[in-house]
């Protein structure tokens, strides 16, 4: 083979191995941007499922809260009757025992 030929043929194989890197540093800047955008999504979808669950525990929390003060109240308001039950079933006995230590008080001064 001619020398002309061969170093035609260098050149074309070294032009169609530049085209060859060319195209591969084009896929693997593609590839790379794809992944990074991939990444971007997941990430993303992270965050909302996060803030999703976040929101789904406060509601849980404040419900929560809710039941226990209603279960405070309700508490609150059975002793608070049976308080004033207590108090009604011995106003006779206080008025009676407030009248005796009067009649003893008058008693003593005459």
């Amino acid at each position: 083979m001619p020398r002309p030929e061969v170093l035609e043929r260098v050149k074309e194989a070294e032009a169609e191995a530049e085209e060859i890197v060319a195209e591969a540093e084009s896929d693997r800047e593609e590839r790379i941007q794809e992944a990074r955008a991939e990444a971007d999504e997941i990430r993303a979808e992270a965050e909302a499922e996060a803030d999703e669950l976040e929101d789904e525990r406060l509601a849980d929390a404040r419900e929560e809260i809710d039941e226990k003060r209603e279960q405070i109240l309700e508490e609150g308001r059975t002793e608070r009757t049976e308080l004033m039950d207590r108090a009604r079933d011995r106003q006779e006995e206080a008025v009676e025992y407030a009248v005796e230590r009067f009649e003893e008080a008058v008693h003593a001064q005459t």
